[in-house]
């Protein structure tokens, strides 16, 4: 099952030697730890602002979903629940119907909704609810006031984040077609807090990169057209079927190393900036100053984190890019670097910065990398939310992996607050240490 056949490896701008772009990868079979999918309604539902999510689920996915985002009772959130009950599963009521009247009923009180998606998850999944069919229908019965989308956020053999990922494949199909005669253009895929966006955005437009659009939009509305004089970067390393949709369509991939710290942003933009025939001076000077707040920032960290040592379970995709920011910024030493799955093209570039040898594993079984952990006894544990508190009764050092998606991490202005994270669980340690 994790076995997976290997991804043809493209060309990323590496630092010297290749770092891990070829190491050998451990691969395990066994009893994996995942969170669900839904959880990504969390951050997409404040992104798009005008969209919907209505998860077709259990009461267990409403309440999931409702402690996540801890919305208050009497808020009006952009997500819900159509409950599948007692009577659907015996075959006593017409699923369809009733989810048509509650997508009628939805929409007459929310004029406000212009995108609607359909939510699987594992109940509706099992009983083989097809959604497809549904959103389909649906969409010709609201469009063009509504359109009707629909995708799995069931945590059946998935990582949370690919819940981002199934929601922005989706939107790909729909995207309006770029005319053959259009000018080049940048679309970030993958999204970002608004600030974080904004900043991406500055730059670029000072570099003279001006026809950058971004995938989510803000608003459902504003769908940016793609074609084959469309590039795109990748904002985030779980971004596989969007990616895949996206090439598709006829759009080019840049390859860079995910812009977490001043290292990956840097390589990030320059890699766009190569792409667009950006000169180096030009370059060199708009990145220049945030890049030196971005360095000054992450030092403040390295009394607490340098040549401490840290191991990722996995969980959230983001394990590698972050393992290259610890150990080439804050001086970490990596124990073990666990994704749930290894994409070798869009990770090239963060894998060839990693330091040679680094120990990889994809999928790992948790029992295994458990035996592992209590052996390495590393300094910290970055995991999910499940493993976190048993490895506190065992005095290891945790740090929430989930923490480190619900935070706008990307970007120069962001690199102090992303070496805080992981300083921070040992400012609490110490603080309970008497």
């Amino acid at each position: 099952m994790n076995d997976m056949t290997p991804i043809p490896v493209a060309t990323a701008r590496p630092a010297a030697g290749i770092g891990c772009l070829d190491a050998p990868v451990r691969k395990e079979r066994g009893q994996h730890a995942v969170f669900c999918g839904l959880t990504g309604i969390i951050w997409m539902h404040r992104k798009i602002q005008d969209a919907f999510f209505l998860v077709v689920g259990s009461r267990t996915c409403a309440h999931l979903i409702q402690s996540a985002a801890g919305v208050m009772i009497f808020a009006e959130p952009r997500f819900a629940t159509a409950i599948i009950d007692e009577r659907d599963l015996a075959g006593l009521a017409d699923v369809h119907d009733e989810l048509d009247s509650v997508v009628a009923k939805l929409l007459a009180r929310r004029p406000d909704i212009k995108l609607l998606f359909l939510v699987g998850s594992c109940p509706s999944e099992v009983i083989k609810l097809d959604l497809g069919k549904a959103a389909s229908r649906l969409d010709k019965r609201f469009f063009p006031r509504v359109r009707v989308l629909n995708y799995s956020g069931s945590g059946i053999e998935t990582t949370f984040t690919q819940g981002e990922d199934a929601a922005l494949a989706a939107l790909v199909p729909v995207l309006p077609a770029a005319p053959a005669d259009a000018v080049a253009s940048l679309l970030i895929v993958g999204a970002l807090a608004d600030v974080v966006e904004d900043q991406f955005l500055r730059l670029l437009n000072e570099m003279g990169i001006a026809n950058v659009k971004a995938l989510p939009p803000r608003r459902s509305t504003e769908l940016p057209d793609v074609g084959p004089n469309t590039r795109y970067l990748l904002a985030q390393p779980f971004l596989t079927e969007t990616a895949r949709a996206l090439d598709e369509r006829g759009a080019e991939r840049i390859a860079a190393p995910f812009p977490l710290g001043e290292q990956g942003t840097t390589e990030w933009l320059r890699a766009a900036a190569e792409a667009f025939g950006v000169a180096p001076a030009v370059f060199e000077a708009v990145t220049a100053a945030p890049a030196a707040r971005a360095s000054r920032a992450v030092a403040r960290h390295l009394p607490v984190l340098s040549g401490k040592r840290v191991m990722f379970f996995p969980d959230s995709q983001l394990e590698i890019p972050l393992a290259r920011f610890l150990a080439n910024e804050l001086g970490m030493g990596l124990a073990e670097v666990a994704t749930p799955y290894l994409h070798r093209a869009h990770l090239a570039g963060d894998l060839a910065l990693l330091p040679a040898g680094t120990p990889l594993s994809e999928g790992p079984d948790v029992d295994l990398q458990l035996d592992r952990c209590r052996a390495a006894r590393p300094d910290l544990v970055v995991c999910g939310l499940g493993l976190a508190n048993p490895l506190e009764a065992e005095n290891i050092t945790t740090k929430w992996s989930i923490e480190l998606v619900f935070t706008p991490i990307q970007g120069y202005e962001q690199a102090g607050d992303l070496a805080e994270l992981f300083a921070r669980p040992f400012g609490r340690q110490s603080r309970l240490e008497v």
